[in-house]
């Protein structure tokens, strides 16, 4: 018997065409999984479900989506429901860097895009996912999961980093509330305090913070992207329905150094 089999789930990984989102995807799909990717680029979508198609499980699509635009969140989702039927879990990943400024040289623009995308953007996603799934569980039909990406900066203080930080702190206030709010529908909401991976954010960061990330994490490496495989399997499986309103930290003990 396969403990982690999704066979017959469907799951939204926003921004789920590289990064993180695409180890997440990843798994979810080799364990039967039904997989729609909201992200905004149509060439990574469409290498992303080349990859994922080629596994030879569960199944894949990709809808362009920008959680920045309402409109895009609920058509994504109409697709979604189109191709699939329904929705049982959601992982909020989409998110974008902060502007790399220090608080006397922050600008209104910048703070305002980071909290669009990286707060609002996964609010409103849940919106529009947990409508679906109260309706379902109305009909008899309860249970949802909903899972953030956020950061490990969100409880520890970075330099240059504060519209970033703040912006995934909102994110875990979310993830309380949501998973207060729904769980009389069985849904729940949990948040992963990510730490260093190599993505095309941190390639895109200075080189110093990469080496000052080394040094401080405790099992000094990086995150390893073959294990967020196994970590969304489990949080979209019935193995996870006891856990609701967490903030977990996903850091080889970074938070902890």
């Amino acid at each position: 018997m396969n403990l982690f089999d999704l066979s017959g789930r469907v799951a939204i990984v926003t921004g789920g065409n590289g990064g993180l989102g695409l180890g997440m995807a990843r798994g979810l799909v080799k364990a039967g999984a039904q997989v729609a990717i909201w992200a905004r680029s149509e060439e990574k979508n469409a290498n992303a479900l080349r990859e994922l198609h080629a596994l030879d499980a569960g199944d894949a699509i990709a809808l362009p989506c920008d959680v920045a635009e309402e409109a895009q969140i609920e058509e994504a989702m109409g697709r979604t429901l189109e191709a699939f039927g329904r929705v049982d879990a959601c992982f909020a990943n989409a998110g974008i860097s902060g502007s790399g400024t220090a608080i006397p040289d922050m600008e209104s623009q910048g703070w305002d895009r980071v909290m669009t995308v990286n707060a609002r953007g996964p609010a409103l996603t849940y919106k529009h996912v947990a409508r679906h799934m109260i309706e379902r569980a109305k009909s008899g039909d309860p249970g949802g999961k909903l899972i953030a990406t956020s950061s490990g900066q969100s409880i520890m203080g970075v330099n240059k980093s504060s519209d970033y930080a703040a912006s995934k702190a909102a994110l875990n206030g979310l993830t309380r509330g949501a998973a207060f709010e729904l769980a009389r529908y069985q849904i729940t909401a949990n948040a992963l305090l990510f730490g260093f991976y190599e993505t095309d954010i941190t390639a895109a960061a200075n080189p110093k913070f990469a080496e000052w990330m080394a040094k401080r994490i405790p099992l000094r490496r990086p995150g390893d992207h073959g294990g967020l495989e196994g970590l969304a399997v489990f949080f979209a499986s019935s193995h996870s329905d006891y856990i609701t309103g967490q903030s977990l930290p996903v850091d080889g003990g970074l938070c902890i150094s």
